[in-house]
């Protein structure tokens, strides 16, 4: 398939990821060029930035001018090669992702003048951001992170910019920028959960040893996400477990190493996981991942700033949440059970009732770590929580899918509405075709687990449709200073799918928004990593439908 065609081409094989979807016309050009700029023009504007010695100065293609003013201009010289580099480069989008991205990078020390300069490829790097600089101070090592916060802002929709961001005394680093399109149209995302890293933690006896459950398909999945050029990328919590390793600063810093090489060309928007959850690092133990992201504000209050947010893309509003505040599982390095005092809910209850009000507004998606379904025996298992807690918000403004991890491997379940009335209050299909979906009929809920931690569930699942649920916890395990969890087995009539062959994958979804008084859609792909080179293989398809919202 070549650039520019329709995604949901029928003759395209199942088997084989297509082409980003197009969104107007001149899409053809638009994303060859967007290409052209992930790679050859990024890697050979880097190139001369850090090329031979002497002063490094970017520069806009037949003019004079720099693209970085005078006064910051980037020497490389012995008496300034102690500047921290330019560490963990990524986008996120603001609250309207048309117009709003935030460019952000970090340094284990102080620097001057943190700056961006960006514009589009035909202007070149025309206008500067001075960049906010947040901190934390790991509880563990006593080393500060610095993370630098360029706000960009009124910039216009579905174009692309190119970006160089740093500070002085040390090279800066480029990247480029898809605004979201204003209004409906089609574009692709990804998203999946669990990953940690793809490199070495610690040295045991001599050998290296991961030790943040991470895998070489850490590294596999960026890739395969970054193959399929998404407009951006959900990362449904548990990103590092730095939570668990020996060197948290280290665990991040390999982290970012990894996924920078696609986070600097779209954003990668996260939900906290368990694993997010650092003992000693701020009030609650978010510091680090509320230091690394900025995030669309939600009005929390500080210590849980950034747990919570929403941003809209096109016909489509995103809602991220936090489960640890409401889940009964203690998962984290301490139980917070609790520590938003309700408000997460009541923010929550609000975003859904202003996106169902709002018609230019088809889609609702929410993405989160915890789960409410889930087929694996000895895991995590569903929890009783979040049934009690957001299912019957989902259910009550009709949220058309729900994205999570926490549970290492892929599952789908039917869209659901209401409960059959179990005591697990075990949700009810309002259908069971498999291939079409309906979101009118319920909440579509999806596991994406896989994306690359070492500790895959795949090989856990329950004969036939069981559910093991978390109803309560005890006192905490001696062994492990973690409350106990009681459990309940439940009968599964909400599963539709769940793939025991595969242990790690992601999901694409192309959304198409039909035409005025019609239906739009969202094809879902579940794409598994196969074979010696983690080749992609579409392992689940699927089409979510709804009646526009301007109908």
């Amino acid at each position: 398939m070549t650039d520019g065609e329709d995604s949901h081409n029928s003759d395209s094989t199942p088997d084989q990821p297509a082409a980003p979807a197009a969104s107007s016309p001149d899409a053809t050009n638009r994303l060859s060029r967007r290409r052209l700029f992930g790679a050859s023009v990024v890697a050979g504007l880097a190139g001369l930035a850090a090329g031979a010695g002497g002063a490094v100065a970017l520069r806009n293609t037949g003019s004079t001018a720099t693209a970085w003013p005078r006064s910051a201009e980037l020497v490389v010289s012995p008496d300034r090669a102690a500047a921290p580099r330019v560490s963990g480069l990524h986008l996120q989008f603001g609250s309207d992702a048309a117009r709003e991205v935030v460019v952000t990078w970090h340094t284990t020390g102080s620097v001057t003048a943190p700056t961006v300069r960006y514009g589009t490829a035909d202007a070149g790097f025309g206008t500067t951001v001075t960049a906010q600089t947040r901190t934390y101070r790991d509880a563990k090592s006593g080393i500060e992170i610095q993370a630098h916060h360029a706000r960009l802002t009124g910039l216009s929709p579905d174009t692309d910019y190119v970006y160089a961001a740093g500070h002085d005394g040390a090279p800066p680093e480029l990247g480029t920028i898809r605004t979201a399109p204003a209004g409906r149209a089609e574009f692709r995302f990804t998203s999946f959960g669990d990953q940690g890293t793809p490199t070495v933690g610690k040295i045991v006896d001599g050998k290296a040893v991961n030790d943040n459950l991470g895998s070489q398909y850490a590294g596999d999945v960026t890739s395969a996400v970054e193959s399929l050029a998404p407009l951006f990328n959900l990362v449904n919590g548990d990103l590092c477990y730095a939570n668990i390793a020996t060197d948290r600063i280290r665990t991040w810093n390999d982290w970012w190493a990894n996924n920078s090489r696609s986070a600097r060309y779209r954003p990668w928007m996260p939900a906290p996981g368990n694993h997010e959850n650092e003992l000693g690092n701020g009030d609650i133990g978010y510091a680090a991942f509320q230091t690394y992201f900025t995030v669309p504000d939600a009005g929390a209050e500080d210590h849980a700033k950034g747990l919570w947010y929403s941003f809209t893309v096109g016909g489509m509003r995103v809602i991220a949440v936090a489960n640890d505040d409401i889940c009964l599982q203690d998962g984290g390095n301490s139980y917070v059970k609790g520590y938003s005092g309700g408000a997460q809910k009541r923010w929550l209850e609000s975003e859904l009732a202003k996106a169902r009000a709002d018609r230019g507004i088809d889609w609702v998606v929410v993405f989160m770590h915890q789960v409410a379904i889930s087929s694996a025996d000895k895991f995590n298992g569903a929890d009783l929580g979040i049934r009690q807690d957001w299912l019957p918000l989902f259910d009550k403004y009709q949220v058309d899918l729900v994205l999570c991890g926490h549970e290492h491997h892929y599952e789908r379940s039917h869209p659901v509405r209401g409960v059959t009335g179990s005591e697990t209050l075990t949700p009810k299909p309002g259908d069971t075709r498999k291939d079409v979906v309906d979101t009118g009929k319920g909440t579509v809920h999806l596991v994406i687990g896989g994306g690359g931690t070492s500790a895959p569930s795949n090989q856990l699942f329950f004969p036939g449709d069981k559910c093991r649920v978390i109803t309560a916890v005890g006192a905490p395990d001696p062994a492990t200073g973690k409350k106990t969890p009681v459990y309940v087995l439940e009968d599964a009539p909400w599963s539709a799918f769940k793939d025991a062959e595969h242990p790690y994958g992601f999901c694409a979804f192309d959304v198409d928004p039909g035409t005025p008084g019609g239906n739009t859609t969202i094809k879902g792909t579940y794409y598994a990593l196969t074979g010696p080179t983690s080749e992609l293989k579409a392992v689940d398809t699927f089409t979510l439908t709804r009646p526009r919202s301007d109908r």
